[in-house]
């Protein structure tokens, strides 16, 4: 695939709650990275990806944070 070096690359910002294993995130950027590069081209060092854990206690879905729910 063609991607002139003038074309950025993407930057992943991924927000989740608090409780995955460094195992599953290791897996989940090898893939989105993979899946990057196969549909826009370039190399797997042109993609970023940054993950913020999130506590249950701040993140809310219809009006109710996640630390609420059981």
């Amino acid at each position: 695939m063609f991607c002139p070096r003038s074309t950025p690359m993407p930057t992943y910002h991924i927000e989740m709650i608090e409780g995955r294993t460094v195992e599953q995130k290791k897996k989940l950027v090898e893939e989105i990275t993979r899946v990057s590069v196969e549909v826009l081209g370039g190399t797997p060092e042109m993609v970023d990806i940054l993950i913020t854990d999130v506590k249950r206690e701040n993140w809310a879905t219809g009006g109710r944070l996640w630390s609420e729910r059981s």
